[in-house]
């Protein structure tokens, strides 16, 4: 059984010589194509019918089902979902919400449709878009707010629904890290005029790459669907300019298969986390994810914050990045989502007005540890004990 350090215990970093706390190291990440979902694509190959067909009409039907919503789609990537989203609810040249901490689709979607991003601040436990923030940047032309369930982590679905109701806003849930998610006991489906997910390689559930939008109102899903195929509303007859963004059926096929396991999958994210936050609520100077209150969240990343005071100044580098560097040295691989906020992304250098301050704390103090559905109790055991190895050496 592995031993986890007591706070002060001694130990001398693998980073300089000492012993690894586990070899070979465990990955951030694991993505699992089973026998069964390499049947399910195998026997859409054999019947010729690749594109899409009965495969994506059940996986929507399953998701809408699982997620609370009355409505979804299929589509190629999440990036596409969230141009498909994006078209109906705003018109060029709005002001939209968006999140500063978030990855960068949330937002280049936003400018690629004409819109104007407005950068709201995180939350600094949830690391979700900031609600009290996002409410002092509304103006007259303000009519969306696109937000993030960053993490895994659904963001403050009461405060985001108020300040919309208040406004007018069109809300959209970029929920591609978020898959069966919960918010007051409802599928984050069941909230907001679009949601959207994705399904690359990485995600919770994977379709190798794909995406999907769902919404609850029956107009907007015969928009949807009519922008996700050439805006055909019958063969060579197109009552409006769409885009080639159709799933195959055999993506849908490995979804299908993917989601029969996903519920199982996300209670072992949901259990690996729950020991995480364990060993790390006995390390001073680390803070493990905040979730939201009234939500359930699936952790498709697991954030660890830094307090930068508690630790001795690198050289050179940052707090975290030292921590990084001794944790991969111990066999723990470790990622950094990440390495600047979305203001200081040059392709938006032209909408950037200040740059959020919580934001920019978070690129320099948040890296995440491993968390999937692969890892054992020893695992979740040895990414403690490897997190008090390195807070006990570089403690200040």
């Amino acid at each position: 059984m592995s031993i986890i350090a007591a706070p002060g215990r001694a130990f001398t970093l693998a980073l300089h010589g000492g012993t690894p706390v586990v070899s070979p190291s465990i990955p951030i990440v694991s993505v699992t194509i089973s026998e069964e979902d390499i049947q399910a694509a195998v026997a859409v190959m054999r019947s010729g019918m690749l594109a899409q067909g009965k495969n994506c009409l059940a996986l929507e039907e399953k998701f809408a089902k699982a997620s609370d919503a009355k409505f979804a789609l299929t589509c190629a990537n999440g990036t596409c979902a969230l141009q498909l989203a994006y078209e109906p609810l705003f018109e060029p040249g709005d002001e939209v919400l968006v999140p500063a901490w978030s990855y960068i689709a949330t937002v280049s979607m936003v400018v690629a449709r004409g819109g104007i991003p407005i950068f709201v601040d995180a939350d600094p436990e949830t690391y979700n878009i900031d609600v009290n923030d996002a409410a002092k940047k509304v103006t007259s032309k303000t009519t969306a707010i696109a937000a993030t369930h960053l993490y895994g982590n659904p963001v403050n679905i009461d405060g985001v629904e108020s300040l919309a109701a208040k406004h007018g806003l069109s809300i959209i849930y970029d929920a591609a890290q978020a898959h069966l998610a919960t918010y007051r006991g409802k599928g984050i489906g069941a909230y907001g005029d679009i949601t959207t997910y994705s399904f690359y390689a990485t995600k919770n559930m994977t379709t190798g790459e794909g995406g999907l939008v769902s919404t609850n109102d029956e107009e907007l899903f015969k928009e949807l669907k009519l922008l996700r195929s050439h805006g055909e509303t019958q063969k060579y007859i197109h009552g409006r300019v769409g885009y080639n963004y159709r799933m195959t059926d055999l993506e849908a096929a490995i979804g299908l298969s993917q989601f029969n396991r996903l519920p199982d999958y996300t209670a072992r994210r949901q259990k690996g986390a729950a020991a995480i936050d364990r060993a790390i609520a006995a390390i001073p100077g680390l803070f493990a994810p905040k979730i939201t209150p009234n939500a359930r969240g699936v952790y498709h990343l697991y954030p660890v914050r830094v307090d930068e005071s508690k630790f001795r100044l690198p050289a050179e580098g940052t707090v975290r990045d030292e921590f990084c560097k001794a944790l991969n040295a111990e066999g723990i691989s470790t990622a950094v989502h990440y390495p600047r906020s979305l203001t200081r992304q040059p392709a938006f250098e032209k909408h950037v007005r200040e740059h959020p301050p919580v934001a920019d704390r978070l690129s320099k103090t948040l890296f995440c540890v491993p968390i999937h559905h692969n890892l054992t109790e020893l695992q979740t055991r040895q990414i403690g004990e490897a997190l008090h190895k390195v807070a006990d050496a570089m403690r200040a």
